[in-house]
C-alpha cells in the first residue's frame, strides 16, 4: 500500500496517547503509555516511533498491511481489533480510522498559532500556493502542501507535519464534490482564503458550473480574509450573492480595479514583466520567471495573500522573481531548433484555452502547434465541451492542431469548420498517445513551439519524451 511518503512526516509535533485519544475519542487496547515521532498510512515506509493508521480505501484495506507496519512502526489506529497486539506496541481502536485522522490533524492544527492560508480554484492552485510559500517562507518557518496531497486524506497527513517552530501554513484544496471543501476547511480551520477562479474542471460530477462555484464557496465559512479574483465576473456574482461571510475581501486583477494588480504586462523571453499595483501606493516591478497571462494571475494571488499577512512589498516582489515553477506545468524547453511546451501535468476545458492564449502569445516568432490529448471528467458536457476546444484552436490562431485521444478527435473536426474563425493550416488527429508518438516527430518543424497538454490520465508527456 503506497499512499503517502512518511519521510514528510518527520518533524511533526509529538503527540501522546492521551491527545490521541482525547482527539478521536478512540480505546486504548495496550495498557502501554507512550509518545510518536510520525503518522503513516504506508506499512512500507513507516519508520521507527511512528503511528500508523490503517486507512481502508476502495482498493486497498490498511488492516491487512497492520503487522508488516508494527515490525517498525510504534503503534497502530485500528477499526478492526487485531488478533494479537506485538509485545511492546500500542494498538488504539477507533470507529472509522480515516475520520480519527483527520480529527488528529485537526486537534494537532488546533495547538499551534500559525495562521493558515487555504488555496482552491479550478486553475493554478498548485502553483499559487507554491508561489504563497515562496513569499512566506522567506521571513517565516512554513509548512506547506506537497506535491497534490490536497484532499481528505493529502491535507489531514500535510497537517500532522506540522512542527513547533512552524510559523505559518499554506494548504490547497481540492474537491470532486459539494462539501468536501468544507470538511477540509473543519479539518485546518484556515485565517485566510485564496480563490483563483471558477472555471469547468469537475462539472460532469457536479452538474453545472453554478455547482462547482458552490463548492469552491465553501472555503469562505470562518475566514478573516477572502483573498479572489476580480477579473472572474462569474466568481464576483458568486460572492454577491454569500450572505455569511463577514470577513475582509481582499481582490487581485489585470483587467478590473482591484486590490493588487498587475500593470502593463509583457511577455519576456524568460515569462512575463509587469507593474504590481498595490492599492496603498506601492508599485513595484516584477520580472516573472513563468510564462502565461495565467501565472500573472498566480502571482497576483500570491502577492495579495502575502501582503494581507503583512509582508513587505519589496519582499514579495524578490520572492516572485525567484520563483521557477513547476514540471509539467507551462515548463518551456528548446531542443533541435524546437521550443516545447511541456503542460501535461492536466486540463481541462478553462486550463486548456489558458494554455492556448500562452503559445500564442509565446510562439509569435513561428508556427504555433497544439497536441492536445483528451480531458476526463467531464461526463454528459464531454462531447461539447471538446467541440468547444477546436473552436478555440481555429479562433486563436492555432497553426497544426494534433489531436489525441478519441474526444478530442472531436475537436479536431470542429476546428476545420471555417466558420469558427482562422483557418488551421493542418490538422492530426491520433486514437491514442502510442499512435502520436509514431508519427508526431514528421510533423513538427524547426521553428516550431509545441505545447503538449491534457488530462492526467492521457499521460501526455510520454510524447514529450519521444520529443
Amino acid at each position: 500500500m503506497m499512499i503517502a511518503d512518511s519521510s514528510l512526516l518527520n518533524n511533526m509535533l509529538t503527540i501522546t496517547v492521551d491527545e490521541i485519544i482525547e482527539a478521536t475519542g478512540g480505546e486504548l487496547l495496550t495498557d502501554k503509555a507512550g509518545t510518536f515521532s510520525g503518522v503513516s498510512i504506508d506499512s512500507r515506509a513507516i519508520a521507527a516511533g511512528e503511528l500508523f493508521f490503517a486507512i481502508k480505501g476502495d482498493k486497498f484495506d490498511g488492516h491487512e498491511f497492520l503487522y508488516s507496519a508494527l515490525e517498525n512502526g510504534a503503534g497502530a489506529v485500528v477499526h478492526t481489533c487485531p488478533d494479537h497486539i506485538p509485545d511492546g506496541k500500542i494498538v488504539i481502536q477507533v470507529e472509522d480510522t480515516l475520520r480519527s485522522l483527520q480529527d488528529l490533524a485537526h486537534f494537532m492544527r488546533m495547538k499551534s498559532n500559525a495562521p493558515v492560508v487555504a488555496v482552491t480554484g479550478s486553475n493554478g492552485k498548485t502553483t499559487t500556493k507554491e508561489m504563497i510559500y515562496a513569499v512566506l517562507s522567506s521571513k517565516y518557518k512554513t509548512l506547506r502542501t506537497m506535491g497534490n496531497f490536497n484532499n481528505h486524506i493529502g491535507l489531514p497527513l500535510t497537517l500532522l507535519n506540522l512542527g513547533n517552530d512552524d510559523e505559518m501554513v499554506v494548504l490547497e484544496m481540492g474537491m470532486n464534490a459539494l462539501g468536501e471543501i468544507s470538511r477540509l476547511c473543519e479539518i485546518a480551520v484556515p485565517d485566510h482564503g485564496v480563490i483563483t477562479n471558477i472555471g469547468t474542471a469537475h462539472m460532469g460530477r457536479l452538474g453545472s458550473r453554478e455547482a462547482v462555484r458552490d463548492a469552491k464557496l465553501e472555503i469562505l465559512d470562518g475566514l478573516n480574509v477572502a483573498v479572489v479574483n476580480a477579473d472572474d465576473d462569474f466568481l464576483v456574482q458568486g460572492m454577491k450573492s454569500v450572505q455569511n461571510f463577514h470577513g475582509r475581501v481582499v481582490t487581485f486583477g489585470i483587467e478590473n480595479e482591484a486590490d493588487v494588480m498587475a500593470r502593463n504586462v509583457c511577455p519576456s523571453s524568460k515569462g512575463s514583466d509587469f507593474m504590481l499595483d498595490i492599492k496603498n501606493g506601492e508599485t513595484v516591478s516584477v520580472n516573472l520567471n513563468v510564462h502565461g497571462r495565467f501565472n500573472v494571475y498566480n502571482a497576483l494571488a500570491a502577492a495579495a495573500a502575502s501582503f494581507s499577512l503583512g509582508i513587505p512589498v519589496p519582499d514579495i516582489q524578490k520572492s516572485l522573481e525567484t520563483y521557477k515553477g513547476f514540471p509539467m506545468r507551462f515548463e518551456m524547453t528548446k531542443k533541435g531548433g524546437i521550443t516545447f511546451i511541456n503542460d501535461a501535468y492536466n486540463a481541462n476545458p478553462s486550463s486548456m484555452k489558458e494554455s492556448l492564449q500562452g503559445l500564442i502569445q509565446v510562439g509569435a516568432a513561428g508556427r504555433r502547434v497544439a497536441v492536445l490529448g483528451d480531458m476526463s471528467e467531464l461526463d454528459e458536457f464531454s462531447d461539447d465541451e471538446h467541440r468547444n476546444i477546436g473552436k478555440v484552436v481555429s479562433e486563436m490562431g492555432v497553426d497544426v492542431f494534433i489531436a489525441v485521444g478519441m474526444k478530442m478527435g472531436l475537436a479536431a473536426r470542429e476546428s476545420m469548420n471555417v466558420e469558427n474563425g482562422k483557418s488551421v493550416q493542418e490538422v492530426y488527429s491520433f486514437k491514442d498517445v502510442d499512435s502520436a508518438k509514431k508519427e508526431i516527430t514528421e510533423i513538427l518543424k524547426e521553428g516550431d513551439t509545441v505545447l503538449v497538454k491534457g488530462s492526467r490520465s492521457m499521460s501526455m508527456e510520454r510524447i514529450v519524451g519521444v520529443l
